[in-house]
């Protein structure tokens, strides 16, 4: 029973070894709070959340930190363009975060900062590598002097000689323009603090630095985030923690984005699916099948077609449960443990993929002992069902899910009625009978529905 874990750092597969022994110590960079998430930030969220649930599952305590970083340059300039305060943008933004990871099903982490409450952990730190000769003042920034590191670059394989450092404006006094800002002098109407070098704010990476520290000691076993991440971010927070005098990271493990026609989703791009909006359109726990079952390291394309796949997908894992269940009469309890073949393919690399293929082999199995009339064989294939299910964060009958798609909560029935007509819509448009897709959209709209045309497809909602 040994969990193997992709290390970016050593580029394979390692066997995941504790640094205290059954325990495991996370730390995951999480958002920055300038927007509301889109499905690629909350990807993140899930692929981490899965894997601490098998943590647990194996026995291990787990303490998980992921921060939130609610001061940075997009949201100073947010602010200023919406004419409110920076803090209003981030809190607001953090709210719809929070709102995401819960109602996807993911599991709180044990502690959650935010940068702007750990200013004095950053003092410490850069009054630290200050001493120590890696980094210096200048203008009231303090940067990071790179080539007083020798390990800089490891994670991301880069030569110093070709490196460009993404630069945030006011970044003046370099020695080397390869320097990074661990600390960014104040501009006026921006927000500041006070510090032995006069009054700024926090750069990017020094946050992260100064929380792992505080919240997890001076070694810990994982570091995670998306692959995007890699660099400049933890790159930079390497450098800082060890020069510093921190072990720092044991394991970094990075997941991979959501991509629209190629291209990672991003607001910058205008490619992005808001999670707020994903979940008035298809039932929460279809949308975590969808995110959350793919290779935590593989690309997702986005499409309505590999939605609605993931739909009807867990739609014969849901269905098993409900048949089995009122064929049982009762809630059947999930098994004590999960099948040999799902629990070698979770410790292989998370390998959710496969441990799905097991899930998917189990229901079949359990519905041929149903049209057999085997009540207890069905029964015993749920047990195993459900319990890999709650590994995935998946299982319909967990009270996180209670009435969601059922009961008195008929969105998930609607929906799919109503993408049922959308697809008769467009086909008529397809075949330009747009008389036939006209009507069709005007009786959608009297029955109460606001229809709304997108380059990703059609999308309903209430009117208000």
């Amino acid at each position: 029973m040994t969990i193997r874990l992709y290390d970016t750092n050593a580029r394979q597969v390692r066997d995941f070894v504790p640094l205290t022994a059954g325990r495991v110590s996370i730390y995951l960079c999480g958002a920055t709070v300038q927007a509301a998430p889109h499905i690629g930030h909350i990807r993140s969220g899930l692929n981490f959340d899965i894997l601490q649930r098998w943590f647990r599952y194996r026995g291990y305590r787990v303490t998980f930190v992921r921060n939130v970083t609610d001061i940075d340059d997009k949201i100073i300039r947010k602010a200023a363009d919406q004419d409110r305060p920076w803090w209003s943008i981030g809190y607001e933004n953090e709210r719809a975060f929070t709102t995401g990871y819960d109602v996807l099903g993911c599991q709180p982490p044990t502690y959650e900062p935010r940068a702007t409450g750990h200013v004095p952990e950053m003092i410490e730190m850069m009054q630290g590598l200050i001493e120590r000769g890696h980094a210096y003042v200048a203008d009231g920034n303090v940067y990071f002097d790179v080539r007083s590191y020798d390990g800089y670059l490891e994670l991301s394989n880069q030569e110093l000689d070709n490196l460009r450092q993404p630069e945030g404006e006011g970044e003046t006094g370099k020695r080397d323009q390869r320097d990074f800002a661990m600390w960014k002098a104040a501009k006026p109407g921006e927000p500041s603090w006070d510090t032995p070098w006069g009054r700024g704010r926090p750069g990017w990476h020094l946050e992260c630095s100064a929380m792992a520290h505080k919240y997890l000691g001076g070694v810990f076993d994982i570091h995670g985030g998306g692959i995007d991440l890699i660099f400049p971010h933890h790159e930079n927070e390497i450098a800082q923690a060890k020069a510093y005098g921190d072990r720092f990271a044991r394991y970094w493990v990075h997941n991979a984005w959501v991509t629209m026609s190629g291209e990672k989703m991003s607001k910058s791009l205008d490619n992005s699916v808001l999670v707020s909006d994903m979940v008035q359109r298809w039932r929460p726990i279809v949308l975590r099948y969808y995110l959350g079952t793919p290779h935590y390291r593989s690309m997702i394309e986005y499409s309505e077609e590999a939605l609605r796949e993931a739909e009807a997908a867990f739609a014969r894992i849901e269905g098993f449960v409900q048949r089995v269940t009122e064929k049982a009469g009762k809630v059947v309890a999930p098994a004590a443990e999960v099948p040999p073949a799902f629990a070698e393919a979770m410790d292989d690399d998370l390998s959710v993929p496969q441990a799905l293929a097991v899930v998917h082999t189990t229901v079949r199995q359990g519905n041929s002992a149903l049209t057999a009339d085997d009540k207890e064989t069905a029964v015993a294939r749920l047990a195993e069902v459900r319990a890999m299910l709650g590994v995935l964060g998946l299982d319909p009958l967990d009270e996180h899910w209670a009435g969601e798609g059922r009961g008195d909560d008929l969105h998930g029935v609607v929906d799919s009625l109503v993408r049922l007509v959308l697809e008769q819509r467009q086909s008529a448009r397809a075949r330009k009978d747009y008389g036939t897709a006209d009507a069709i959209r005007d009786q959608l709209v009297q029955a109460g529905l606001e229809i709304e045309d997108t380059p990703t497809g059609s999308r309903w909602t209430l009117r208000g």
